[in-house]
Order: structure tokens, then C-alpha cells, then sequence
């Protein structure tokens, strides 16, 4: 794991167990923040390099300030805008920095609630800060992919050639992401009938068409399912745990299946808690996932020793059994095993 790997999951762990009391702007501040640019390398202590409130009179409009801009060899390299921990960024929150950016030399901005940290340039026409982020980092769920782009904004590795030569592809990366991911929950009738003319002969009809969207919708998951199967299958195939024993002194069969499907639940939780953190235990009528190797803490009951299968869910007072037709389904629970986990974390 690298410096900056640490840095970045200790700041996490930090947001997870201080959440409560770190909701205020200038909590955000001095307990997220400024350890976040510490750990890109920058003194957070000269304000030679860190300039707290930084003031840069626009046309129009004087005494406004942006909470930091960091400036190497006296030219501001990156504007950084703060908002609380619970604020939900959105466009409106970009005002102070769209006027900054033009009146500075820097091409990068920031805005961040402490867990998301939006960067910006201007692809779009010179000098002029452009309305979508070109990369986004949330530090509750970071790849490494994402820690690598981050590097790149450290004080060490910090050069405007490099940034910007991967801005334009991170930002259509970005844009494709969405779409494919709108695409997935429900496919457009024109991709439905660009697959159609592919794998149909004769009228599409209404019921075609509805046939298909779902056709394409299931395919989807499938592709998803069938990539995470190889990437897991080398951790599936060094992963047979020591069977279990139950009260009666039994062996109980921990299936390929039923590690697969805990696999999968330690997946939707990265980035909420630590994937070590997460266990699983193994008994005759269903197989555990818990928090902390904790009984009282489920995550999910995979039932799969029976010929029609159940995931067990506890996000209510009580477990809610879900019938699923295949572990393709357990990805549709993403949300609800998150909501467990949270209300753990919280209690």
C-alpha cells in the first residue's frame, strides 16, 4: 500500500467514525481538508504555499474569499472551495470559484464536502472554469485507478501538462460511465433497436421492443456478473475455508457459491467499511455475513441450502428474506446490505 494509499484510508476511517461531528464547514476544514492536502504533500502551515481565504477582488464584486488557493513559486496553482460533510455538491455551489478562476493564472479548481472532491479545468474555452468536473475522488470509495490520478496532484508529481493531457479522456470517461449506467437501469429504445436490426428478423413490433429492452437490461448484468466471476475466480479457487463443524459435530459444506456470494456483499462494501472487517460463517440452514464477526451485527443470510434460494436482509427491526433467481440478483441489494452497514456504523 503507498504513503498516499494509507493517508487517504486513515482520513476515511476518520469521516466513518467522526461523521457526526464534523458536519460544520470549518470542521470540514481542519479535520478532513487540510490533512487531505498534507497528504498531497503540501506545508498547510505557510501560508506562502496554503493560502487560507483567499482574496481576489472580481469585476463587480470585492472582499469575496475562496477558503484556500495553493500557490507555487507565487502562482496560484488550485482554488479550493469547502463545503459541510452533508452538503449535497451540486452546481450552485460553484459561483465563488467560476469568478476566482478567471481572474487567477491557475487552470485547477476544487470544490469539496470532505468525502468528495471535484476537480476542474477549462477544456472548454480558455480562462473559463468549465461546469463539470473533469475527475471526481471520493475518499469513502476510492480505486486505485482513482489514487493514481489523485498522485498526480501532489506537490511532488504536480505538473499542468500532464493533468491536463488526461483531463479531456477522464472527463468523456466520466460521461460515458453515466450513460452506460442509465443505460443499464433502462435501455433506451435506441439501443434496443440498434439491437434489434443485430439479433431480430421481422416487424419490431411494441412487444418486441419491450421484450428486448428487457433482454438487454438482463444482458447487462450478465456481462457484469460474468466479469466479476473472473476476477474473483482466482480468489474462489484459494479460498476453501476449513469446513465448519456444527453442535452435532457434523462437517458443514461451505459451498463455492456461498463464497461467492460473500465475496460479492465485501464488494458493495468497500468504501463504508473495511473490507476486513467483514466475515463470514458458515452453518447448516445458512451462511453468515457479519460485521466484526459479530452475531448481532448481519450483514446478509445467504440461504442457498435449499433448491429455491433466499438473501437474507437486515435493514428493517427483523430479517426480510428476498427469493433470488441467481447471484445476479444479490447485486440489485446493493443499496439495502449498505444500509446495514451503515446503521451499524451509526448505532
Amino acid at each position: 500500500m503507498s504513503d498516499l494509499d494509507t493517508q487517504m484510508t486513515a482520513l476515511a476511517d476518520r469521516i466513518r467514525e467522526h461523521s457526526e461531528t464534523i458536519q460544520t464547514e470549518e470542521a470540514v476544514k481542519t479535520s478532513v481538508v487540510l490533512p487531505f492536502l498534507r497528504a498531497l504533500g503540501y506545508d498547510v502551515f505557510n501560508p506562502a504555499e496554503v493560502v487560507p481565504e483567499f482574496t481576489a477582488d472580481t469585476y463587480g464584486r470585492r472582499g469575496e474569499k475562496v477558503d484556500y488557493a495553493i500557490q507555487q513559486n507565487d502562482v496560484i496553482t488550485l482554488l479550493i472551495e469547502c463545503k459541510g460533510l452533508s452538503t449535497q455538491l451540486s452546481d450552485k455551489h460553484l459561483g465563488q470559484l467560476f469568478r476566482y478562476f478567471s481572474v487567477t493564472k491557475t487552470r485547477f479548481a476544487l470544490l469539496t464536502n470532505g468525502r468528495e472532491y471535484r476537480f476542474f479545468t477549462d477544456l472548454e474555452a480558455p480562462n473559463k472554469m468549465d461546469q463539470k468536473p473533469f475527475f471526481v475522488f471520493d475518499i469513502l470509495d476510492f480505486s486505485s485507478a482513482g489514487l493514481s490520478e489523485l498522485s498526480k496532484f501532489t506537490k511532488h508529481d504536480f505538473n499542468i501538462e500532464t493533468i491536463l493531457a488526461d483531463a479531456e479522456r477522464l472527463k468523456y470517461v466520466s460521461a460515458v460511465k453515466r450513460l452506460l449506467d442509465g443505460w443499464m437501469d433502462q435501455p433506451p429504445e435506441g439501443l434496443v433497436r440498434l439491437v434489434a436490426a443485430e439479433v431480430h428478423e421481422g416487424r419490431l413490433s411494441a412487444s418486441v421492443r419491450g421484450m428486448l429492452a428487457g433482454v438487454v437490461q438482463s444482458a447487462f448484468k450478465e456481462i457484469l456478473r460474468d466479469r466479476m466471476r473472473t476476477r474473483l475466480s482466482p480468489v474462489l479457487e484459494d479460498s476453501e475455508p476449513h469446513a465448519p463443524v456444527d453442535d452435532a459435530g457434523d462437517e458443514i459444506e461451505t459451498t463455492h457459491e456461498e463464497i461467492e456470494g460473500y465475496l460479492m456483499v465485501k464488494a458493495m462494501l468497500r468504501g463504508i467499511v473495511p473490507t476486513n472487517r467483514i466475515h463470514m460463517r458458515d452453518a447448516r440452514s445458512y451462511c453468515a455475513v457479519l460485521l466484526d464477526n459479530n452475531n448481532r451485527k448481519p450483514l446478509a443470510r445467504l440461504h442457498f441450502n435449499r433448491n429455491k434460494k433466499y438473501i437474507g436482509l437486515f435493514d428493517g427491526d427483523k430479517e426480510d428474506r428476498v427469493a433470488i433467481e441467481s447471484l445476479d440478483d444479490l447485486l440489485s441489494l446493493s443499496d439495502r446490505i449498505a444500509a446495514t452497514a451503515k446503521k451499524y456504523e451509526q448505532a
